[in-house]
């Protein structure tokens, strides 16, 4: 969700740090640690994004943000982070 330190006004790649945010959660794809994710249409505007996440817990999660620079300035807040189990999936083609 949107942190306190989210300017109003100002879409999601022009907040202060997108680059660095970005890079961060690249990183993290790149790890095989976010399986997907985005932006969301929130009709409340607080939720920034949608994200499926690798982890052990939702303590994994947190700790999995812990060095974003969107969450350590407090432009993002990680708020109702769920547990899910995937039970359907489309079959892989080559």
């Amino acid at each position: 969700m949107r942190g306190p330190a989210w300017v109003e006004g100002r879409s999601v790649r022009e907040q202060p740090q997108w680059a660095e945010h970005a890079a961060f959660a690249d990183r993290l794809v790149d790890e095989g640690r976010i399986l997907l994710g985005g932006p969301i249409d929130d009709p409340d505007d607080r939720v920034v994004a949608l994200i499926a996440m690798e982890a052990s817990d939702v303590a994994g999660v947190h700790e999995g943000f812990a060095d974003d620079p969107w969450v350590l300035s407090g432009t993002l807040a990680l708020r109702d982070v769920r547990p899910w189990t995937i039970w359907l999936r489309a079959a892989e083609t080559a």
